[in-house]
């Protein structure tokens, strides 16, 4: 089974594309507010946790799309990411303020964002709204884009240098 076909059976709260959409289509019935963000979440901190917790409180559920392991080591290298797509996803689970995550093979989350259409797209401060994949597919569907403020001191890359440099590496 591919990481992105996992279902809510190995751990609750991961959910593949369809299950999420199904959460999506209630949520939009229920009147709610869908806000969607993504990352690699390799090792949460501080930062992560603010972040998340600001994006829910912009609607009433909040996906998180997941780089998978291999989408992580495309695009950060053969040595991440640190924690496995599952270790990852289950920190994100255990948050309150995070409703589901979904795990994505692709280098973008695009086509994860047009299958799911939130009403709300979260990045942050390191971006400008224009720049953020899914922008014009969002705003097209009469959706949002926030850029949240980034904690200064705090990057999954500089706490991983920080622990290589104290262990002499």
């Amino acid at each position: 089974m591919s990481p992105t076909m996992e279902t809510t059976a190995q751990l609750p709260g991961l959910l593949s594309r369809d299950e999420a959409a199904q959460r999506c289509a209630i949520e939009r019935i229920r009147g709610g507010v869908i806000v969607f963000t993504n990352g690699v979440f390799d090792i949460l901190h501080r930062g992560h946790l603010e972040y998340l917790s600001a994006a829910r409180k912009l609607g009433s559920l909040l996906i998180v799309g997941l780089n998978t392991d291999e989408t992580v080591r495309r695009i950060k290298g053969p040595q991440r990411p640190f924690f496995t797509q599952q270790d990852r996803a289950l920190a994100l689970l255990s948050l309150r303020f995070v409703d589901g995550v979904v795990l994505f093979d692709e280098d973008t989350p695009a086509r994860l964002i047009e299958w799911l259409t939130p009403h709300v797209l979260v990045k942050g401060g390191d971006y400008q709204a224009r720049d953020v994949v899914g922008y014009d597919f969002v705003m097209n569907h009469g959706g949002r884009v926030e850029i949240l403020p980034l904690r200064e001191g705090y990057s999954t890359t500089g706490i991983l240098r920080s622990i290589s440099a104290r262990n002499g590496g």
